[in-house]
């Protein structure tokens, strides 16, 4: 899918992953067999997952069309099993390949006991035709510009430059990917597993990707959970309230590291705004710089590394905190391809104006805002959607969230819960990281969500 439709991927010579011209077959089936090493590595009991292919149309609207492959694990259950559990680790863009057997090790006992725990690289991502968007408009390059400097119409200029890469590099192959696919994807595998209603754990994006099957299945929705959800609008609301929430986390962050220094909180302010601007040194700048407070502020237990990379910082060393920035790899470089081009695809484009009205909004922030996560930048200049992705049924479904959780804010989840009437939620009101169930070790939620999955049994809305 680097141009034109097709991208096929050898996996250590065990499994094929990628396109094919070849008709679906009309009855879903996956041949499993070896997994590649790093689902083997993922957890304790990876040597016993087994991967294969699932083969889907590019376009569901076209099912004897091309197709694309799919890659699959599956990590049996330990006990008596009721059934097969799909896992989803978010993103979007991410992969989730290695993810079943990485989550399967946090679960509770009686949920792996139960399920086999499938993972699967979604459309675009990874194993399954991940996608490329070669210069990507600069987004890989170090240090970047400012994008506090840039303003709104710097950032939606370098959106542009993204979005004509991506076209050139993935050509008509972007108008196949988006949430709705990915969930019609998702019931062929149903299928494929011989499961006659899904069970699913989505996390972050996954509750999307969750969410949108619920809509489009809500006769095959068996028992889902949905964890730290994604509010309903689209994405340039979402990234718009995400922003402001990651503001709020940040000034929580500038109290425990006034606490960690021994100073008050103003002076933290004023350091980390003097760290900023003293920036780039070598390939880290504001715009690095930002990217890591993005990622420090959606888990807690990142906030202590972060508050001492800055006081290394303050005392001339950049090192500790070039170490905390995600690596330019060749994954992450896909990952966030497919980022860029599943939000564009899912919900109707945002105009230029309005991506730049919200950008000025957060600009009247100080300190700098963390603009890292307005991923809707490029989407003005993207091409319509195929499907936007819709929310709301009859299905009742599980919801679990942190009340603090400015990745995913509990307003907006609370917002994807009155789509789905009877779905209770459990909630952890002051925790702060991003992913509850099977993360936080809190063993209120843990216990409410195996107890659901293994018996049926759905809670009550609960604060734990």
């Amino acid at each position: 899918m680097q141009v034109g439709r097709c991208l096929a991927l050898v996996l250590g010579g065990l499994l094929v992953a990628g396109c094919s011209n070849e008709t679906p077959p009309s009855s879903p089936s996956v041949a499993w067999g070896p997994c590649p090493a790093d689902v083997v590595e993922a957890g304790p009991r990876g040597d016993q997952a087994r991967c294969g292919v699932l083969r889907v149309p590019h376009d569901h609207a076209s099912p004897d069309g091309p197709t694309l492959d799919v890659a699959v694990s599956v990590l049996p259950a330990t006990g008596v099993r009721r059934g097969a559990l799909v896992v989803n680790p978010g993103g979007p863009g991410s992969a989730g390949l290695d993810y079943g057997v990485e989550k399967a090790a946090k679960m509770p006992d009686a949920v792996t006991a139960a399920y086999d725990v499938v993972g699967f690289d979604p459309r675009g991502t990874g194993r399954s035709a991940g996608i490329g968007c070669g210069p990507a408009g600069g987004l890989f390059d170090h240090p970047a510009p400012d994008p506090v400097a840039l303003g709104p119409a710097g950032l939606t200029a370098r959106g542009a430059a993204l979005a004509a890469d991506c076209a050139a590099a993935v050509g008509p192959a972007r108008a196949d990917l988006g949430t709705a696919a990915t969930a019609r994807d998702m019931d062929l595998l149903r299928s494929a597993l011989g499961e006659p209603r899904l069970s699913f754990l989505g996390v972050s994006y996954g509750t999307w990707l969750g969410a949108s099957y619920a809509t489009l299945f809500p006769a095959h929705v068996g028992r889902m959970v949905l964890d730290s959800t994604v509010g309903p609008e689209d994405w340039t609301a979402f990234g718009h309230e995400q922003a402001r929430a990651m503001l709020a986390a940040r000034d929580a962050w500038f109290s425990f590291t006034a606490g960690r220094w021994g100073v008050d909180a103003g002076a933290v302010v004023t350091a980390y705004a003097a760290a900023r601007g003293s920036l780039p040194v070598g390939a880290l700048g504001p715009a690095e710089f930002d990217a890591v407070v993005y990622r420090t502020l959606s888990r807690t237990e990142r906030w202590a590394p972060f508050a001492d990379a800055l006081a290394a910082l303050r005392a001339g060393d950049p090192a500790p905190l070039d170490a905390l920035r995600v690596p330019d790899d060749g994954s992450e470089r896909s990952r966030q391809a497919a980022n860029r081009a599943t939000v564009c695809a899912d919900s109707p484009l945002p105009s230029a104006s309005r991506v730049g009205a919200d950008v000025a909004d957060l600009l009247t922030a100080w300190p700098p805002p963390v603009l890292t996560g307005l991923e809707t930048l490029p989407c003005p200049s993207w091409s319509p959607p195929r499907e936007p992705v819709r929310f709301g049924s009859s299905a009742r479904v599980l919801f679990t969230q942190a009340g603090l959780d400015p990745t995913t804010p509990l307003a907006g989840a609370r917002r994807m819960q009155g789509r789905f009437p009877g779905s209770p939620m459990v909630l952890d009101p002051d925790a702060r990281s991003h992913g509850l169930f099977a993360s936080q070790r809190n063993p209120c939620v843990d216990s409410a969500v195996a107890r659901f999955l293994v018996d049926g049994t759905l809670p009550p809305e609960t604060a734990c």
